[in-house]
This record gives structure tokens, C-alpha cells and sequence, in this order.
């Protein structure tokens, strides 16, 4: 028996390790966090810039999540990664029957959580830095290492942000992440059949257990109600405080993000807090 893939997609900080522990308490169901990250993240970012192509990607996307769905005995193996947000026609290419779930969260609360909890992990100066390097000259300046601090996507030549970028501060630059990946799995889900992607708000699976109960649906997954209290809490918390944007964040976040955030849906509503 071959499993169906299904892949969560997503900004991160929107509850995939969530998803996870509810999926992988469903039965049949084989669920990975960020699976062979240290492959999929330095190909994500090359892929989305163009120092990747199609043949490359789909080759490492085979031998990685391709074998893992070969030889698993689930019904359903599942991957939860921000990281595959940039590789979506690839999997939809190499996976016809995949099913795409599309995880949102207002961003405000996604690049607060990413600015206070994960420290020097995503866009800090060095990293970043030594990145943009060598996307500026591939051929003249090796690449970093495989480790997730220094693999996050800088903006492409035609970016409005592309020329202001390297005067963006670590907020800034994540607030541009959160923009661009939900621009870029709405774009590219537009490629994929209705049957097989589904868009669901975090903000809802904590609040309507009938949200839930869809999402199980839609996966084939039955009885997702009795899931719902393991969406009522966070997970995947290393500091369990919550943080409100300031005002000089909020500014710079509506400034780079005010037309992704009217587009999913937050435009207008007010921050809310999260309860450890």
C-alpha cells in the first residue's frame, strides 16, 4: 500500500507543530515536521531566487518525501513545513493525488512570535548578510551552511522590497517573509484543483470545533472534533510569553504587510493576545 501526501503550508509560527500532534493522534495517520529540513530549506530559498530549477527540486523533493511516502505503511503521510511553501508546483507535480492545506495566521501574531522566540534562528543580521552574499554572486561566494539560520528568502530583483531590503531591521525582514510566502502558496495553490488545497485560519481551529472537524474531512481523517482541545493551546513555545506589537512595529509591519493582511482577512481587526 502507497500512503496519500498531504502537505501543510504555511509562514510558520501558524501552528504546524500544532497540526501535527492533532494529525498524528488521528489514525492512519503518519505526520513529519519540517521533514529533511536541512535538504528543503537551502532549496526552498534557491528555488524561489532561481538558482534552483524544476529538475533539481523534484529530484531531492523524490528522494527525500517521495521515498518517505513509498515506504510508509499509513494511509496518510503528511509533511507540516513552511519550508515546502516555496516548493508547491514541485509537489504538486511529483504528487498528482497530494492534497495541500494552507495554514493562516494574522501576522501580527507570526512576526511577533518569530521575533521574540526564535532569536538569532531567522533573518539576524549576520546571517542574513552573509546569505544575500552569496545569492549577490553564487558563483564567487560559497554557500553557507545548511542550518536554518542562514536559509531564509531574500527578495528577487522585481520585489517592491528588493531594493530596501538590506535596510530592513530583523522585524522588517520578517514581516516581509510573512507577506511574501502567503502571496506566493495563494499564488501557486492557484495551480492546484480546489479538491486538493484547503485554506484554514488558526484563529478559527482554536475557536470552532466544527473548523476542525472540516479540516479531518477534507483529509479524510474522521472524527475531528475530539481533536479540538489540542488546538485550544500553544504549542511548539520555548518562551510562553506573548508580545503586542509596539507602535513603531506595528507601523513597519502594516507598511510592508497592510495589503497581505486585507487579502486574508485581518484588515481591521484588532491584535489579540495569546493565553499560555
Amino acid at each position: 500500500m502507497t500512503a496519500k501526501p498531504f502537505f501543510i503550508v504555511s509562514s510558520g509560527r501558524s501552528g504546524t507543530a500544532m497540526m501535527v500532534k492533532a494529525l498524528a493522534a488521528a489514525p492512519g495517520v503518519v505526520i513529519e515536521h519540517e521533514y529533511m529540513v536541512h535538504l528543503v530549506q537551502p532549496l526552498a530559498v534557491r528555488r524561489y531566487v532561481g538558482l534552483a530549477g524544476a529538475e533539481e527540486a523534484r529530484a531531492v523533493l523524490s528522494a527525500c518525501h517521495g521515498a518517505a511516502v513509498r515506504y510508509s505503511d499509513a494511509a496518510l503521510w503528511g509533511d507540516s513545513s513552511n519550508k515546502l511553501s516555496w516548493l508547491i508546483p514541485d509537489l504538486a507535480a511529483l504528487f498528482p493525488e497530494a492534497r495541500f492545506i494552507h495554514l493562516v495566521r494574522d501576522g501580527r501574531k507570526v512576526a511577533s512570535s518569530y521575533f521574540h522566540k526564535l532569536a538569532t534562528e531567522c533573518y539576524d543580521d549576520r546571517a542574513t548578510r552573509i546569505l544575500a552574499a552569496h545569492l549577490a554572486d553564487p558563483a564567487g561566494v560559497a554557500a553557507p551552511p545548511p542550518e536554518k539560520k542562514y536559509w531564509w528568502p531574500q527578495p528577487r530583483k522585481d520585489d517592491p522590497c528588493a531594493e530596501q531590503f538590506h535596510r530592513f531591521d530583523q522585524f522588517q525582514r520578517i514581516v516581509w517573509h510573512w507577506a511574501e510566502v502567503n502571496r506566493v502558496i495563494l499564488d501557486t495553490l492557484e495551480g492546484v484543483s480546489k479538491s486538493r488545497r484547503y485554506t484554514v485560519k488558526l484563529e478559527d481551529l482554536r475557536s470552532q470545533p466544527s473548523q476542525v472537524a472540516r479540516l479531518f474531512s477534507f483529509l479524510g481523517v474522521p472524527r475531528g472534533e475530539q481533536h479540538f482541545p489540542i488546538f485550544a493551546r500553544p504549542h511548539n513555545v520555548n518562551r510562553p510569553v506573548d508580545h503586542l506589537l509596539n507602535p513603531q512595529q506595528a507601523t513597519q509591519f502594516f507598511r510592508i504587510a497592510g495589503p497581505m493582511m486585507e487579502r486574508l482577512g485581518y484588515a481591521g481587526r484588532p491584535e489579540y493576545a495569546v493565553r499560555y
